[in-house]
């Protein structure tokens, strides 16, 4: 048994996406954006599939964006701390402009698309394979008919792709996703490399709003896209 189909779904947005800080494995919720984000997405999402299971990221953010679509799906929604966001280890709350005025070398090597050295940063390695750990887990359970639903960040999305398609984790030809916009992959079938075929990236409404980042009405932020979604 596996699922043949896989949907990896980003949380709404935060005050700090918001305010472009690297979140890693902070715990803070949505936004008032980011619970807007999350009701309009849920019904454009289960209008496209529908989950057999629903698995969230155990921080905050994923849990209340999976909550969405489980209350329209009925699915109950489940945990699984594989799936939470990269750890950034001493970044993790502050600002690009911080980051790069207390760690200048540190800072060049990450925009460089390398693994930061000697700030407790997770390596991007060991992120996906906590990932796909849960991946082939959960997939397991399900049906070749079905479809799997995990919530969790971007970083952690991008990474997870990329291994699943049977690229380097450290590629970065697949970059940080939209808040509440989801990936979709399929399985290729028995003794097929790679396991899953990537068939959309960054999905979402196409009848939310013209500022998708700003809510329904509010001006388009100038926070720094870069550091708001590392990786």
């Amino acid at each position: 048994m596996s699922a043949g189909r896989l949907i990896l779904w980003r949380h709404g947005r935060t005050a700090y996406n918001a305010d472009a800080r690297l979140q890693g494995q902070i715990d803070i919720p949505l936004d008032d954006v980011g619970h807007w984000q999350a009701a309009t997405a849920a019904p454009a999402l289960l209008r496209r599939r529908t989950p057999a299971r629903i698995i969230s990221s155990d921080l905050v953010r994923a849990r209340e964006t999976a909550g969405y679509l489980g209350a329209l799906s009925g699915v109950e929604v489940e945990l699984d701390p594989r799936l939470r966001e990269r750890s950034f280890g001493l970044w993790e709350g502050l600002t690009g402009e911080e980051i790069q005025a207390g760690w200048p070398v540190e800072f060049a090597h990450w925009r460089n698309h390398t693994d930061p050295a000697g700030v407790e940063a997770e390596p991007r390695r060991a992120v996906a394979e906590r990932v796909l750990e849960a991946v082939a887990e959960h997939t397991a359970t399900l049906e070749r008919h079905d479809t799997l639903v995990l919530v969790a960040h971007g970083a952690a999305i991008s990474t997870a792709v990329n291994a699943l398609i049977g690229m380097d984790a450290e590629w970065r030809g697949i970059t940080g996703m939209t808040n509440a916009h989801w990936a979709e992959l399929v399985a290729t079938g028995p003794q097929v490399e790679p396991a899953w075929r990537l068939t959309g990236y960054n999905l979402g409404p196409l009848d939310a709003s013209s500022d998708w980042d700003a809510g329904p009405d509010r001006p388009t932020s100038e926070a720094d896209t870069e550091t708001r979604d590392p990786d």
